[in-house]
């Protein structure tokens, strides 16, 4: 548990399109926003054939992130959460991008997937409507990518992410700014295309209300509002005069539209072809316009980190419950593994080692999920489904490196597993897999019998393991594990001494 909660938190949303911020207060139960900050950065305008992120796109992102940086600075960590979308997990530089945007900033970066994307989407529309609706349907448009959550109350049942957004969509159907009903036409037809595949499970009959999230459904809402067009949100009617109008125009700058501002304009015509296509393909008539998105779920996210409401425990408990583990043995394995924790304290700051304690807990958890597909190697299955499933709460980067404990924790073990690793992780994972391996080792029997109170000491790579006196001699099976553990890590550069 977090002892020193703090007041204020920020969340930082790297989108494809815009960059936000929004910093709130949370005081006696109650969040308030007190600052946002917006940019519309176009990340995904940058990529090249090779799904490079030019230099020219990175220097506007981090001229962005540097004023960015400046409103967070002497937040403290575990206030702050950045999170990184579709550009960013597309692009094979982005980690090259990542060094220098987290300097920027002064916190870590995570790079979600397109799923959990979905999932804050959907927190931050459901924690900003007094709706009592049974079932909602989001929807937001982002700059490369689209997605659609069906949900109810604050729970998401079915989350997509497609792979179309307002920029990518824009430069593909509408270069040079210019219009045709041919390019209009084939725009729409490709967002159809995208979403033909998930008609039945979003179509109008699954839900019983439709939402918007995103700047450019909010600015097609306001267009259409202005136009007298529609008087409620964004309507089928409204977007067929919207759609009659841009096909009388040649170029965006023909638009001539209230509320569209200059710096909106050259991705308008990408979010109308997504709008209009889901609109149709879905069956949908109306939708309202939330002013909650992904930001706002990524606030929420960090107060249920704050507190101990993290969502990740939920999904790792649920994912070992699915591959059927065995609970008691995972529960005796992370007992041990704590134990040994306690006694080494790797970690510096009260919020590191809490950090530390939670993700060798996960991995206790979940080292065993491969067994439901071999038992041979069942640890490199146990990495695989940890690292590509879709977690909910998890970033790419938690799920590389819960993978990379789990992967390491038996048969031969190496250091370079760890090297790619962001910092502190670097430091921390080598420690955090020899504990996971040595509590793997000390229940391989799966007896119920408590283990004896032990020592464990550590002097740089020198590792003392001091049992009670002829314990070992009782368990033989323990004491050959523990000398081929030692040879494990010999290789390693590591030597465990134990007695």
């Amino acid at each position: 548990m977090i002892q020193n909660r703090p007041d204020i938190v920020a969340a930082v949303d790297l989108g494809s399109n815009s960059f936000h911020m929004i910093v709130c207060s949370f005081k006696k139960g109650k969040l308030k926003v007190i600052d946002r900050l917006k940019e519309m950065v176009r990340l995904a305008s940058g990529l090249d054939e090779d799904n490079n992120l030019d230099f020219e796109t990175q220097a506007r992102a981090l001229v962005c992130l540097k004023r960015f940086g400046q409103r967070m600075q002497n937040f403290p960590p575990n206030s702050v959460r950045i999170v990184g979308t579709n550009t960013l997990r597309m692009a094979t530089n982005s980690r090259e991008f990542l060094i220098k945007a987290e300097q920027a900033l002064g916190y870590p970066v995570d790079i979600i997937s397109g799923i959990e994307e979905a999932r804050l989407i959907y927190q931050g529309v459901a924690h900003s409507l007094s709706s009592h609706a049974k079932l909602r349907f989001v929807m937001d448009i982002g700059g490369g990518s689209t997605e659609y959550i069906i949900g109810h109350d604050d729970q998401p049942r079915i989350k997509e992410s497609l792979n179309m957004g307002c920029v990518t969509v824009s430069q593909k159907f509408f270069k040079n700014k210019e219009i045709s009903k041919k390019s209009l036409r084939q725009a729409i037809l490709f967002a159809e295309q995208k979403l033909d595949a998930y008609q039945g499970r979003f179509a109008y009959t699954q839900w019983d209300e439709a939402i918007g999230a995103s700047g450019s459904l909010k600015i097609i809402g306001k267009v259409l509002a202005a136009k007298e067009w529609s008087n409620n949100g964004i309507t089928l009617e409204g977007l067929k005069k919207l759609i009659e109008h841009i096909q009388t125009c040649k170029h965006v700058d023909e638009l001539n539209l209230p509320e569209l501002s200059d710096e909106r304009a050259p991705v308008f015509l990408g979010g109308v072809a997504i709008i209009y296509a889901t609109f149709k393909t879905l069956g949908i008539q109306q939708m309202t316009i939330s002013d909650g998105a992904l930001r706002e779920g990524v606030v929420h996210d960090l107060l249920g980190r704050l507190y101990d409401h993290d969502i990740r425990s939920k999904t790792v408990t649920a994912l070992a419950k699915n591959y059927h583990t065995d609970e008691r043995h995972g529960e005796n394995i992370k007992k041990t593994a704590h134990y040994i924790l306690q006694q080494l304290e790797p970690s510096q700051t009260q919020d590191d080692r809490k950090m530390v304690a939670q993700f060798l807990s996960w991995a206790a958890e979940l080292h065993e999920i491969g067994h439901d597909i071999a038992h041979n190697a069942y640890h490199k299955h146990s990495a695989y489904i940890i690292q590509y499933a879709d977690l909910a709460g998890f970033s790419r980067q938690d799920q590389v490196l819960l993978s990379a404990l789990v992967r390491g924790h038996r048969k031969k073990f190496s250091e370079a597993a760890f090297k790619d690793l962001p910092k502190p992780w670097q430091q921390y994972a080598p420690l955090l897999t020899i504990i996971l391996r040595l509590a793997v080792i000390l229940h391989r029997n799966r007896h119920t019998l408590s283990l004896p109170d032990f020592e464990i000491k550590r002097d740089k790579k020198q590792i003392k393991l001091n049992f009670p006196k002829n314990w070992l001699s009782q368990f033989p099976l323990t004491d050959a594990d523990l000398q081929l553990e030692a040879e494990y890590l010999h290789h390693a550069g590591y030597k465990l001494n134990y007695h």
